[in-house]
């Protein structure tokens, strides 16, 4: 048997595939475009496949190959579907003969890459980013919910690792039986740009806050499967309560009109990152994040970096992040549960500033490079356990070439 693979013996060549990485800003391509630059710094090649735009969200990070991709029905042209590798980008990943594939999203160009890691013996991992199984329920079409699990299930378990975020998304894998073996990649936040420090009283007043007015923030893509009918419905419930609430939207997306129209009062921010972000976060009072879609929540941990309490959805994104009364509050994901925590925080100033200060303090525990490091640990442990009955099962793609020639 070969001795193990460490960091110690060679770099990697990592070849990583997602649906999206850098049309539109999300918090998995915020994940990937941290851990593609994480790698390159240590030493590692990466190349990233994914659908491309002409009108980019923002300068990603490493080199990336554009997938041909058509837009996804239904969400005005958003997000985009991989049309799978051909082309260009089949002879980009013969050339790179990556040491190792990781997978982003378990969509058609994730299955062809997990076809070649098996046809030519490379393990091939996949980081769980999004319970895309819940969504048909967000558009009336809950009877394919069945259906996407058993896929979601069958694509998972033929990886050699599964990495979701949390704990508790880590749980429901388990219970789902999706992935055999399941490691943890967390996510990290940047406290210098995160930071209670932030808070900026004139900004507040220059978008129409009030002193005491108490501002509930939601920041995200602005799709359904956010849960912004939920966000209405429980603001609006906990303001009967809470009359000096205000609502403070950061972020784009297709139902912005939608979400505009359901909550008039709405200070609507737009798309913001950086520095503009940070002091968004920091300049409200509570934090509100009624998903149930998402598997960690980075928003959340951006929030709480900033001395925010929280209110998330009894769900996995949410209890991984939130300590139930000490850092903010979780409830069942429902309006009239989300409205009681939402008053109560309102209505109690010391409350707020004590959740708030807890959860600076928790957030700290979320350090980017350490998470990423064990990350590249799982990898080379990947590496070790596929190497001794299939890596070498197969010829690489140059080797067959070779063959054809002679």
């Amino acid at each position: 048997m070969n001795a193990p693979l460490t960091p110690s013996h060679r770099k990697l060549r990592v070849a990583i595939f997602s649906g999206n990485y850098n049309y539109v800003m999300d918090g998995p391509v915020r994940a990937l475009n941290t851990l593609v630059a994480y790698l390159e710094r240590e030493g590692h090649e990466v190349l990233v496949f994914a659908p491309t735009t002409s009108t980019p969200a923002f300068d990603h990070a490493g080199k990336l190959i554009s997938i041909p991709s058509v837009p996804l029905p239904g969400r005005r042209s958003e997000y985009r579907l991989g049309l799978g590798l051909h082309g260009k980008a089949k002879r980009a990943l013969d050339s790179f003969r990556p040491d190792i594939v990781h997978i982003a999203a378990p969509d058609y160009t994730g299955y062809g890459a997990l076809n070649y890691a098996r046809k030519f013996g490379v393990p091939a991992v996949a980081s769980f980013h999004t319970r895309f199984d819940t969504y048909p329920r967000y558009y009336n079409l809950r009877w394919l919910e069945k259906y996407v699990t058993d896929y979601m299930r069958y694509f998972f378990n033929r990886c050699e690792h599964v990495y979701p975020p949390s704990h508790s998304m880590a749980d429901e894998l388990k219970r789902d039986g999706i992935g055999r073996d399941i490691r943890l990649w967390a996510r990290g936040v940047d406290g210098d740009i995160f930071n209670p420090a932030r808070r900026d009283m004139a900004w507040r007043e220059a978008n129409g806050f009030h002193t005491d007015d108490v501002v509930v923030a939601f920041v995200g893509r602005l799709v359904l499967e956010k849960g912004i009918d939920i966000f209405v419905d429980a603001f609006n419930r906990a303001k009967l309560n809470a009359p000096n609430l205000k609502a403070l939207v950061v972020g784009d997306g297709p139902e912005r009109e939608t979400f505009a129209n359901l909550l008039p009062g709405a200070v609507f921010a737009g798309y913001l990152q950086g520095e503009d972000l940070a002091r968004a976060y920091a300049s409200a009072d509570i934090f509100f994040n009624p998903s149930i879609t998402e598997t960690f929540g980075n928003v959340t941990l951006e929030a709480m970096a900033s001395g925010l309490p929280s209110v998330g959805a009894s769900a996995a994104g949410s209890r991984s992040l939130i300590e139930d009364g000490v850092t903010g509050y979780v409830a069942e994901p429902n309006a009239a549960g989300f409205a009681e925590k939402l008053a109560m925080l309102a209505n109690d100033a010391p409350l707020r500033r004590r959740f708030g200060r807890a959860a600076r303090e928790h957030s700290a525990r979320f350090s980017w490079d350490a998470v990423l490091a064990e990350l590249v640990g799982h990898y080379y442990e990947a590496l070790d356990q596929f190497q001794p009955s299939r890596r070498h099962a197969r010829p690489r793609p140059e080797a067959s070439a070779r063959k054809r020639a002679a």
